[in-house]
């Protein structure tokens, strides 16, 4: 009388099992791989959104880094049955059982705070990285435009408090080195000297009477030498003609770049919560806006990105491409940001039991 019962749930303690082991070993890699990593980014755009928000809303930012993520499995399994021999009226067979599949994530976060926060948002961007993303195929007019403040003595835009137009020279040094550029007329080595390491810059002009004609204009906006190589240094202006000086921004001067493009409610400016950004046609003053940040009461339906801030909606379309593309650069910017010693990059640990 028990044999079919207990076969009944014997099987169905074991399908359970079955169900959940097989979701656990390596064959979980790749699901929990991309769920995490899909997460971790998602979180990271609207985290750095909020903080470009927060921003232009005199409020600090605040950021905290995923520092590590445990993923434990396990399953486990009983059959109990019961029955009284030899039967009698009053002895009721018993059979039980049960499965039981458990996953206990544990995600560790680390605000950003003391030098770690140096590091990542208040030290300038290192020259030499700023040119090795436009040696590595990036714009320079964006890459220049958004991480310099000055170029051997012609000056970025500014906005905010002490904000200011680009000086021409400025704009039209970027429109060069962005030619130069697509004409393979630029390059840059690092050489190790007795003091330490040296960038050294290099320009191609001879390739076509264009590109000689760009290259021209650059020494002569720059004020260099015809010379075919220079130093790259940090700072507002060179000390001689051989030198190209550049005064990078820190990450939070982007991000506060990157905050005077958001889109605000006029009744925000109007009662004085927040100021004026960059207009939406900046065409006339002579660059366009690093991205474009729409705002509204109700949460957008086809958005790259988007956060709630003081009852309002904030967002990136998600067909915007250039607002897009600027977000995916925010992220190498965060590295470039990082001098001296970096913390470990998150760790993702699976345990199966």
């Amino acid at each position: 009388m028990l044999k079919c019962p207990l076969r009944f749930h014997l099987a169905l303690v074991s399908t359970a099992l079955l169900c959940g082991c097989a979701t656990m070993g390596p064959q979980s890699i790749p699901r929990d791989r991309q769920g995490y990593s899909t997460a971790i980014g998602e979180s990271w755009k609207e985290q750095t959104l909020l903080n470009i928000v927060r921003l232009r809303y005199a409020d600090a930012p605040m950021f905290l880094d995923v520092s590590s993520i445990v993923a434990s499995y396990s399953a486990e399994g009983q059959i109990d049955a019961s029955a009284t021999f030899p039967p009698q009226d009053s002895g009721t067979p018993s059979i039980g059982g049960y499965g039981r599949y458990i996953t206990k994530p544990t995600i560790s976060y680390a605000p950003l705070t003391g030098d770690k926060f140096t590091q990542s948002l208040l030290r300038p961007i290192a020259p030499a990285s700023v040119f090795q993303m436009i040696q590595a195929g990036y714009p320079a007019d964006f890459i220049i435009g958004a991480t310099t403040r000055a170029i051997n003595g012609h000056y970025n835009r500014s906005a905010g408090i002490n904000a200011r137009p680009a000086d021409p020279q400025f704009v039209q040094l970027t429109e060069l080195l962005r030619r130069v550029q697509r004409a393979e007329g630029l390059g840059m080595r690092i050489e190790r000297r007795e003091n330490g390491e040296a960038t050294v810059l290099f320009f191609r002009g001879d390739a076509s009477p264009q590109l000689a004609e760009d290259v021209a204009q650059v020494r002569g906006l720059m004020g260099i030498r015809p010379s075919p190589e220079f130093n790259l240094v940090y700072g507002a202006t060179p000390r001689n003609d051989t030198e190209i000086a550049l005064l990078t921004r820190s990450m939070l001067e982007i991000l506060l770049d990157f905050s005077n493009c958001i889109d605000v409610p006029a009744a925000h400016i109007a009662e004085g919560r927040t100021f004026p950004g960059y207009a939406p046609d900046v065409s006339a003053q002579g660059f366009h806006r690093l991205a474009t940040i729409h705002s509204g009461a109700q949460a957008p339906a086809d958005a790259y990105t988007a956060v709630r801030y003081r009852d309002t909606w904030y967002w990136v379309d998600d067909r915007d491409m250039a607002s897009k593309r600027a977000f995916a650069f925010m992220m190498m910017f965060f590295s470039l940001a990082e001098t001296g010693t970096s913390s470990p990059a998150p760790v993702l640990t699976i345990g199966a039991n």
